[in-house]
Formats: structure tokens, sequence, C-alpha cells
């Protein structure tokens, strides 16, 4: 899943009106911004294998450390010990550290089996709707619409950079998105990372633009 993560993380400043929406991007995407790097150090792998599924030609053949349900869970409280040491908000660390599981959860859906429970085990889990492109796509949408619904309903722009910022971003991941669904598989694993790791600037991006925008509503 791509944008169905942001859509977690748009979603999650509604629960947690104190915390950036770029800490919340990092949250809901940071087993993804591990990975690339992973990857690329060579502690975890894969490979590019057209048609594993309709949608993904990876296989991962194995990401224990960034994509094991335990590591989700480990990292998840990590992510959020470190929100509360600096903001003292212990509904919004929660909120962060359910975003980081949120990953997980959202991969279980559309991974085919091949996400490990821990580093070490030999099963490998996932309800595959990758194999899927029509039901891939409105899982997608669905998550994304909703959380850029709900990211609206509890913000408002103080000026055009909090007005166009947000949707500039909003617009750049979903046709960043959608057009992967066309553009063929990478010429590597090695590439693949590389272009992820870009997707790190998506943080500083959102914290930008939530900073130019007002809580008008908190749960």
């Amino acid at each position: 899943m791509f944008i169905g993560h942001f859509g977690v993380a748009f979603a999650a400043r509604k629960f947690a009106p104190r915390a950036s929406l770029g800490t919340l991007i990092l949250a809901a995407q940071f087993l993804d911004f591990l990975w690339p790097v992973l990857l690329l150090l060579g502690i975890e792998h894969a490979r590019i294998a057209p048609g594993t599924t309709k949608v993904s030609p990876l296989d991962f053949t194995d990401y224990p450390i960034s994509h094991s349900l335990l590591m989700a869970f480990v990292w998840a409280l990590i992510f959020g010990g470190i929100y509360y040491t600096f903001r003292r908000s212990s509904k919004s660390a929660i909120v962060v550290g359910a975003a980081v599981i949120s990953h997980w959860i959202l991969d279980f859906i559309v991974h085919r089996p091949d996400l490990q429970l821990y580093p070490g085990s030999e099963s490998r889990i996932g309800l595959g709707l990758w194999n899927s492109m029509p039901a891939s796509i409105a899982v997608e949408i669905f998550f994304f619409a909703i959380g850029v619904g709900m990211y609206l309903s509890c913000t408002r722009a103080r000026d055009n950079s909090g007005r166009y910022g947000f949707w500039a971003l909003a617009v750049f991941l979903f046709l960043g998105w959608f057009s992967t669904l066309f553009a063929g598989a990478p010429p590597s694993a090695t590439a693949l990372a590389w272009g992820a790791l870009a997707m790190w600037l998506t943080v500083p991006w959102g914290a930008w633009a939530d900073r130019h925008r007002a809580a008008i509503a908190s749960i």
C-alpha cells in the first residue's frame, strides 16, 4: 500500500491535534522509510519479479527488521516513547505509535504472504489484495480520501501556504502513486530503494504545510 498509509497520517491529525502532520507522516510511513535503507545496506533483501502480484513486481525476500509484526510493535514503542519524551503528550504519543502499527496492518491486507511475524519466523502471512488491481486501487483511494477528508475537517488554512501547500502534497502523492501503477517494473531493487528514499521529503513538506494551518476541532 502507498497512499493509504498517507491517508492514515492525515486522519491521525484529528486524534492528535498537538502532533505535526510531518511527525504523523513519518510514523505512518516509518517502516517504508526504514526499508530502503536496510535494503541498500544489504541487511534486507528484495528482487524484481514481474507478475509476483498484479500490482507490485517486488518479491520481498526478507525484511524482518522493517516489516515483521514484532518489530513493527518495537518501532511503535520506540517512536511513541521518543515523541512522549519531547512533547509530554501521552494521547498524541499513543496516536503516533498506533500510526506506526497501522502500516503493518495495511501491508498485511495488500501483501501476498511474505510478512514475517518476527525475525527468524518461518511462517509468512498476507491477505494478497495486490492480486487484484481494481480492489487494490479502490482500497488505496478509500483510505486516502477518508484521510484527506478528516484532515480538512479538523484544520483550516491560515494562509495560502497552508491551503495550497497541503493540496500540492495530496496531489503529488496521488499522481505519483497512480503513475507507478502503469510505469512497469523498475530496473532493479536497488534503483527502487534509491527512489523510495526521496519520499522522506514528504515529512518536511507535510510539517511545513501543517504549520500554516490551524486546528478547528479535536477529539
